[in-house]
């Protein structure tokens, strides 16, 4: 067999992969002709191949003196170009992480057998056609909001001062909000999660990232548009 190790191994193991799912600690691993390491190489021929990756950094406690340096930094060079690309999620505690997969995993699978669903029948699929969908006005412009920046993700937090709902950066709900618009925009955000157009980033139901569905049903709305109220 010609061709470098790695080149070999990717293509069997990459061959008839239909989701890559890859868990990271403090370990990037040994660099290859072609990328930072082995297991970097096969993510980016698997997401090349236009095929769904479950990317997950774990935050657990480590002993310093086990840690790699060169490792160390590698991994985080990755991992901060993971997360430009939105492609990860991070978990501190092996139940967190358990309930995360589950969720995200189930989520994958819905979004994947539509799709191939669609292409036997020579149906559109949902990045060509999103399914039209009855929200609400506010889960529209909650979606709108999150699609128009540049994270494309919706935050939210309760402090002691009350709860806190952003998207992409617009703080749409803040310390001192009137209980009525809360409730409003956690209505709203609920509407875009049971619809898969959000996923759970943090298993945690704190921070929430646009889906592709969420993306293409966002394109199909439209922007938002400001209307000022009419002059008395």
């Amino acid at each position: 067999m010609h061709g470098h190790p790695q080149d070999l191994i990717s293509k069997q193991i990459l061959k008839d992969c239909d989701l890559l799912i890859a868990v990271f600690w403090t370990r990037l691993g040994s660099r290859t002709a072609s990328a930072a390491s082995g297991t970097v190489q096969e993510i980016e021929e698997h997401l090349a191949a236009l095929k769904p990756a479950m990317i997950y950094f774990s935050s657990e406690p480590v002993r310093l003196d086990s840690i790699d340096p060169e490792q160390y930094i590698a991994l985080n060079e990755f991992k901060n170009e993971c997360k430009r690309r939105g492609l990860i999620a991070e978990y501190g505690t092996k139940s967190a992480f358990r309930e995360m997969l589950t969720q995200h995993l189930a989520l994958t699978i819905i979004r994947q057998f539509q799709r191939n669903e669609a292409d036997r029948f020579g149906i559109p699929s949902v990045s060509q056609r999103p399914p039209p969908l009855k929200l609400s006005s506010s889960a529209e412009d909650l979606l709108r909001f999150a699609s128009e920046g540049h994270e494309g993700t919706v935050v939210m937090f309760s402090t002691l001062g009350g709860l806190t709902i952003e998207a992409s950066g617009t703080t749409l709900v803040g310390e001192g909000s009137d209980p009525r618009e809360e409730a409003n925009w956690r209505s709203a955000l609920k509407e875009l999660f049971d619809n898969a157009l959000v996923e759970d980033r943090s298993g945690k139901g704190e921070v929430f990232q646009l889906t592709q569905r969420g993306y293409d049903v966002a394109d199909a709305i439209g922007p938002y548009v400001y209307e000022p109220d009419p002059p008395d």
